[in-house]
């Protein structure tokens, strides 16, 4: 497998990673489905969704496969009033990924992330390697360092 744009910054940040493939399904590009292939639990699996908020801008979240983003509490916590997921068409030309290919690494440029309070419950945890097809498990704590981003609760009530 080629290296990707996430697994070169983890290398660069000397923060060790394990890829772990999978057979994409465009019918099919949620977080769960690819974590039953991948053998993990589908809250050890981060998707990551960029949107845009109406004063800040681009701000990536990332979030268990198996949650759904609050997006009040995501405006609240980014001091935004209003925030919406970024349309599929605009993911490329900011971020460089495409969608069910998003990873919080190695974007074009670097925008405010904020991951999950829920990673904390896993020493590692996955995230997309900017390719479909491949996921990296990675240290929780060394990946919110590595982008630099906030833990804290992002999810809806279920």
């Amino acid at each position: 497998m080629n290296k990707t744009n996430a697994m070169r910054m983890l290398d660069k940040a000397k923060i060790p990673y394990e890829a772990k493939e999978y057979i994409p399904d465009e019918k099919d590009l949620r977080g769960v489905h690819i974590a039953e292939q991948i053998g993990l639990p589908a809250g050890q699996c981060f998707k990551t969704i960029v949107t845009r908020g109406d004063k800040t801008g681009p701000v990536v979240f990332c979030i268990p496969a198996d949650e759904e983003i609050d997006l009040k509490k995501a405006a609240k916590i980014t001091g935004n009033k209003k925030i919406e997921p970024l349309a599929v068409k605009d993911l490329p030309g900011l971020t460089g990924y495409v969608r069910g290919a998003c990873s919080p690494l190695g974007m074009k440029k670097k925008f405010p992330t904020y991951i999950d309070a829920a990673c904390r419950k896993y020493e590692k945890i996955t995230v997309s390697a900017g390719i479909k097809g491949c996921q990296l498990l990675v240290n929780s704590e060394q990946i919110v360092s590595c982008v630099q981003a906030t833990v804290c609760d992002l999810t809806a009530e279920k």
